[in-house]
């Protein structure tokens, strides 16, 4: 294996996604020749090219720069959700290069570093990018690769020149999390997903347990007091648990680290965070959901176990903007409200539907989901359908495929026909902008881990005209 100090360049395949992304910045920070390749040309395509590489968007071994086609000085990496017959992928292959997943490539770059990885079904990319926010304001500091584009940054790649913590986005697609060695980690949720790469939810569970033994000697384990995984642990690491109570009542099982005396009023989300030795009173969320206060008993557990002071993690909750697209609010009035998520399994959709339901009790709450890849659907497809049907009305679009093939008789239909909400529909992708604007919106929640995404803006303007 290369030494990546000793790679000239490097080529992504898949160079656009949120997880390639970062690595493509770190090495344009390290002043490597960066290229690569993403389906589509995206906001953030174009922010990696204006920041210096070379990215182009078909697949065409032709537009690949010669400064990549040397097999001595080029690492190609790629990710798995790039299909096994893509030209690219196949050239580099079969002509001598060295070729690394993304995940391999995180885990070369963290074994010297003292890695705080965060995995979990659901959770990960809100409470890493909180726990990267509360290091980096205090001065502590921290590097962060992060899995969303944190607001207060503008990035999903953090740099420091004085701290070796390095906060890391732990993703368990592919077993990806199994190359890194944390120092410290967090486990969020182990909820099956991912069935597809795993077989069976047993089969999901043992590859949460498997990366809990990877926390280094002297390390940190977290997990949410509900995980139901028992944990490996190697000599001298320290396990924790951590939770919430609920609005006006304790915490019943007393974990390690918790959130108590929880106040939601106003718009506003205040509790007290208790630590094994001490109270810090008074935690406000800068982003105030429910579903943040679990995240965020996360995120302050590690910043207080590597030294943040109380004063220090209070200012950071409180100016913590978010992830785009975790619960991201783009229209907030009296008249409409518009938020995007990036809810994509049942347990996080059902978790953003009663986080928008507590918000606004007494509006009517639209939720348009786009169900990603037809192997989850398959999956959970009942699940979907109990998660939305809470909601006033329900707006299917087709499912996004991703890296799959259709699989026969599995469409967005099978999630409709079980949701009980009688307003409900299935819309095509490109008609679901018209057909919101026919409706008179309330609340619109916009949700799914496809394309979708890329309709937020014209919904915005379309909503904000009515």
């Amino acid at each position: 294996m290369k030494n990546l100090n000793d790679i000239q360049a490097l080529y992504f395949i898949g160079a656009g996604g949120i997880g390639m992304s970062n690595l493509v910045r770190y090495f344009l920070a390290e002043g490597k020749m960066v290229g690569g390749y993403d389906r589509v040309e995206s906001a953030l395509t174009r922010e990696l090219n204006a920041e210096g590489a070379q990215i182009h968007y078909q697949d065409d071994v032709a537009l690949i720069s010669d400064v990549f086609k040397d097999t001595k000085n080029t690492l190609v990496v790629w990710t798995p959700a790039i299909p096994a017959d893509h030209s690219e992928l196949v050239y580099f292959r079969t002509s001598g290069f060295e070729m690394m997943k993304r995940a391999q490539v995180l885990g070369e770059i963290t074994k010297t570093k003292r890695g705080i990885c965060v995995a979990g079904t659901h959770g990960k990319t809100t409470t890493s990018s909180m726990i990267a926010h509360l290091l980096k304001q205090s001065p502590i500091d921290c590097n962060a690769f992060l899995g969303g584009i944190l607001k207060n940054y503008n990035t999903n790649l953090l740099l420091s020149k004085n701290s070796d913590l390095t906060v890391i986005e732990a993703d368990e697609y592919d077993r990806s999390f199994h190359w890194l060695t944390p120092y410290m980690a967090v486990v969020t949720s182990a909820a099956p997903d991912h069935l597809d790469i795993y077989g069976t939810e047993e089969n999901y569970r043992e590859a949460f347990a498997h990366f809990t033994s990877l926390v280094r000697e002297g390390g940190v384990l977290l997990m949410e007091s509900n995980v139901s995984i028992a944990p490996r642990l190697q000599k001298n690491v320290t396990l924790y648990r951590y939770g919430q109570g609920i609005a006006g009542q304790a915490c019943n099982d007393s974990p390690d680290f918790r959130a108590e005396n929880i106040r939601i009023a106003n718009g506003e989300i205040i509790f007290d965070f208790i630590t094994p030795k001490s109270v810090v009173h008074n935690i406000q969320l800068g982003v105030p959901v429910e579903i943040n206060i679990l995240n965020a008993t996360a995120a302050l557990a590690i910043a207080w176990l590597n030294g943040v002071s109380d004063a220090d993690l209070r200012a950071g909750m409180a100016s913590f903007s978010g992830a785009q697209r975790r619960f991201d609010f783009h229209v907030k009035t009296d008249k409409c409200v518009l938020i995007d998520d990036y809810a994509h399994h049942p347990e996080e959709l059902e978790a953003s539907i009663s986080s928008v339901r507590k918000l606004y009790p007494n509006r009517q709450l639209t939720v348009a989901f786009q169900p990603h890849l037809y192997s989850r659907t398959n999956d959970f497809y009942p699940g979907f359908a109990a998660a939305l049907s809470p909601a006033d009305e329900v707006i299917l679009l087709p499912i996004y495929p991703a890296r799959e093939l259709p699989i026969q008789g599995v469409t967005s239909q099978l999630i409709l026909d079980l949701v009980t909400t009688p307003k409900k529909k299935i819309v095509e992708y490109n008609k679901l902008v018209d057909a919101i604007k026919k409706e008179d919106i309330d609340v619109l929640l916009v949700a799914g881990a496809g394309d979708i995404e890329l309709l937020v803006e014209p919904l915005k303007q379309k909503l904000q005209l009515t």
